[in-house]
């Protein structure tokens, strides 16, 4: 007989469709961090072309939304491409030192570089939360990141084309600033900062995607520190083994004879 049971899913959802994920690179360079800012021009100067176009993007998205419900894909792409250039440039730059690795000239994801970023693409948006998601639901968002990353807590400014040689005040430059001298004294990165680091930038980019209309999952008030993003969570009641990946079976039931 077939089972007509409804499916029991096996994992829990993913916390949240905005995924961040690094990882801190060994033999970092004791001093190169001091000169990164130089560096890094180079994308400072495309990056300011680029969130022009995606501030031009995302008000077209919004009347999108509004009319619609969808966000448009190739707008999307685009400014999650976006989203992923610049959290490169951040994680090599003084949003976390990261990596001595030059970040690429691409809107494309790069498999191998230590920083990644994804948004899961809404198939439907509502069209009253376009209203207020940015300027009001987000607001107590806001006001911690501005113990974060300084300033009066606006994500769209931290993560835009001056984000990656912001000198402003806030607790992520604090601790990187610590891990700098770390590096230039001690030759390491102590890892506890470094998971600290991503998790202020992880809830700061969390925030900057739903500012940017690119979901309507509230962001979490949780710091998920480390480099990976956290993961589905496998059921308690599970009907597989999570311990050797393979289902288990029942034994069949006797026949009578």
């Amino acid at each position: 007989m077939s089972d007509d049971r409804p499916h029991i899913p096996t994992t829990t959802p993913s916390s949240y469709p905005v995924r961040v994920d690094a990882r801190l690179e060994p033999g970092l360079s004791r001093g190169l961090w001091l000169v990164k800012w130089l560096l890094l021009i180079p994308h400072l100067f495309v990056l300011v072309f680029l969130w022009i176009a995606f501030v031009v993007l995302t008000v077209i998205a919004w009347f999108a939304i509004l009319i619609t419900g969808r966000y448009p894909p190739g707008i999307f792409g685009f400014n999650l491409g976006v989203f992923r250039w610049t959290w490169r440039v951040s994680f090599y730059g003084y949003s976390a030192l990261g990596t001595d690795r030059y970040p690429p000239f691409t809107l494309a994801d790069v498999p191998d570089y230590p920083a990644r970023l994804d948004v899961d693409y809404p198939e439907h948006l509502s069209r009253g939360l376009v209203l207020v998601k940015s300027w009001l639901l987000a607001i107590p968002h806001y006001l911690i990141l501005g113990f974060f990353i300084g300033g009066a807590g606006t994500v769209m400014w931290r993560y835009s084309e001056s984000a990656p040689v912001s000198a402003g005040g806030g607790l992520v430059a604090l601790l990187v600033l610590f891990a700098g001298v770390a590096l230039l004294v001690r030759g390491i990165y102590p890892r506890g900062l470094f998971d600290a680091v991503l998790g202020m930038d992880r809830w700061a980019i969390r925030v900057a995607a739903y500012a940017a209309l690119m979901t309507d999952a509230y962001p979490p008030f949780r710091l998920d520190q480390g480099g990976s993003d956290p993961q589905p969570v496998p059921r308690p009641d599970s009907p597989s083994d999570t311990t050797s990946g393979t289902p288990t079976e029942t034994p069949p039931m006797p026949v009578p004879g």
